[in-house]
C-alpha cells in the first residue's frame, strides 16, 4: 500500500488527492496538514485516520484537538506542525498543495528526509529552484509535478531520454479576461475575476490565471523542473483546455499531451507514477471536438507575464519579490482594497524598489518576502 502525507489538504488539490485516495482503495494517508477550515479537516481525519494533524495556527489545533479528542490523533501546529507532517516516517510521498511560500521549509524538510514530492506549490521552485533541485537529486528524490501543464510536459518527455529539447509549448487559457483591453479591465471586480471558463481552483490561482501571473509562475517552474533555458520556453494561449503543454524536440516533432480539464488526471499520474491506473471522469470525444486554437499572449495588457519573464531574467531575489508581491496584492484585491490592474502595478513597484541579492539563500529568500510584504504594507492599506 502506497503512503503519502498531505500539505494543504483542505484545499482544492488537497480534496481532489483525497478524491484519488478514496477511488483507487490502495493509498494510506498517513498525516495531514491544512489552514483554516477545521470542520473539513476534522472530517478528513475521521475519514483517512492519519496519525497526526497539523494547523498553522495554535487556536485553531486547540479546537481540532477538541473535536477529534476521541481519535488517537496528534495535533500540532505552526511551521513545527508543518514539517512533522512533510517528514512524517512512513510516508513516501508528500503532496505540496499548500498555497504560498510557507511550503518552502516544509519541502525542504521532506527532501531532507527521503521522501518523494508530488508538487503542487509553485513558489517552491519560482523562488528556491537553484537550492531545491541540486539538494533533490543529492538526496535522490524525484519531484513529480502536479500542475496540468507541467504534469502534461513531463508525460511528454516520457520514453525520451537523451533526446534534446527545442522547445517547451506551455499553454494558457487565457483566463476569465481573455481577448479584453486593459481599459475594459479597469472596473473588474472579484466576481467577474473568479470566473474561470475552464478549470475549478482556488480563489488565488483563479486571479492568477486572469492575470496571468499564474502562466508566469509556470514558466519559472518549468525553466527548473526540465532544465531549459527561459528562451525556450514559449506561452500558448489555447482556450479551450484540451492540451495541457507540449514538447518540441530538436527534429521538429512536437509531442503534447491532451485530456479533459480535469486535475485528478495530474495528480493521479504523479502519485503512481510510472504507472497509470483507471480514473472515473469524461473522457476527450473528437468527434465533439469542433477545432482548437492557438493565440499569442497579449502582455500588454496582461502584464503579470512579461514582468514573470523580467524576473525570471534578472534570478537571483527577484522571482521571490514578484512571487511576494503578487501573493499580497491579490490578497488585497480579493479584500476589495486595490483594483484589479493595480496587483501588476503593486508587482512592477515591488521589483523597481527592493534590494536584488544574485545568489539567495534559504534565509535571504524568506527575508526578501518579509521585505516586500513590509513595503507594500506601507504604501497600499
Amino acid at each position: 500500500m502506497k503512503k503519502i502525507a498531505i500539505l494543504g489538504s483542505t484545499g482544492s488539490i488537497g480534496t481532489q488527492t483525497l478524491d484519488i485516495v478514496r477511488e483507487q482503495g490502495d493509498i494510506k494517508v498517513t498525516a495531514l496538514a491544512a489552514g483554516s477550515n477545521i470542520g473539513l479537516l476534522e472530517k478528513q481525519i475521521r475519514e483517512f485516520q492519519p496519525k497526526f494533524a497539523a494547523v498553522w495556527d495554535e487556536k485553531h489545533a486547540q479546537e481540532l484537538r477538541t473535536r477529534i479528542r476521541d481519535l488517537d490523533v496528534d495535533v500540532y501546529s505552526g511551521m513545527e506542525g508543518l514539517i512533522a507532517v512533510s517528514t512524517e516516517e512512513e510516508a513516501e510521498i508528500l503532496v505540496t498543495a499548500i498555497v504560498g511560500m510557507l511550503g518552502l521549509r516544509p519541502t525542504v524538510a521532506a527532501i531532507k528526509a527521503g521522501k518523494n514530492i508530488a508538487l503542487a506549490n509553485k513558489e517552491t521552485l519560482v523562488t528556491a529552484g537553484h537550492l531545491i533541485m541540486p539538494l533533490a537529486k543529492e538526496c535522490g528524490v524525484s519531484i513529480l509535478p502536479v500542475d496540468s501543464e507541467h504534469s502534461a510536459i513531463f508525460q511528454s518527455l516520457n520514453g525520451e531520454e537523451g533526446n534534446r529539447i527545442a522547445k517547451i509549448l506551455l499553454t494558457a487559457s487565457g483566463g476569465p479576461f481573455r481577448g479584453k483591453k486593459r481599459q475594459e479591465l479597469m472596473n473588474m471586480q472579484v466576481e467577474d475575476a473568479l470566473k474561470h471558463p475552464n478549470w475549478s481552483m482556488g480563489r488565488k490561482i483563479t486571479i492568477d490565471s486572469a492575470t496571468l501571473v499564474n502562466k508566469g509562475l509556470e514558466v519559472m517552474e518549468a525553466k527548473w523542473l526540465f532544465d531549459v533555458e527561459p528562451e525556450q520556453i514559449q506561452v500558448v494561449v489555447h482556450p479551450q483546455s484540451v492540451i495541457h503543454s507540449m514538447v518540441e524536440y530538436e527534429d521538429g516533432a512536437v509531442m503534447a499531451q491532451l485530456g479533459t480539464p480535469d486535475m485528478r488526471l495530474p495528480i493521479q499520474y504523479a502519485l503512481y507514477y510510472p504507472k497509470r491506473r483507471p480514473l472515473s471522469g469524461k473522457r476527450l470525444d473528437f468527434y465533439e471536438l469542433s477545432n482548437l486554437t492557438f493565440e499569442k499572449p497579449d502582455t500588454e495588457t496582461f502584464e503579470g507575464l512579461s514582468l514573470a519573464m523580467e524576473a525570471m531574467k534578472q534570478g537571483g531575489n527577484m522571482p521571490t519579490v514578484f512571487n511576494a508581491a503578487n501573493e499580497r496584492a491579490v490578497a488585497l484585491f480579493l479584500d476589495r482594497k486595490i483594483g484589479f490592474l493595480e496587483i501588476t502595478e503593486i508587482i512592477a513597484e515591488s521589483m523597481n524598489q527592493l534590494k536584488y541579492r544574485e545568489h539567495p539563500s534559504l534565509e535571504e529568500i524568506l527575508d526578501t518576502e518579509q521585505a516586500a510584504y513590509e513595503f507594500i504594507e506601507s504604501r497600499w492599506k
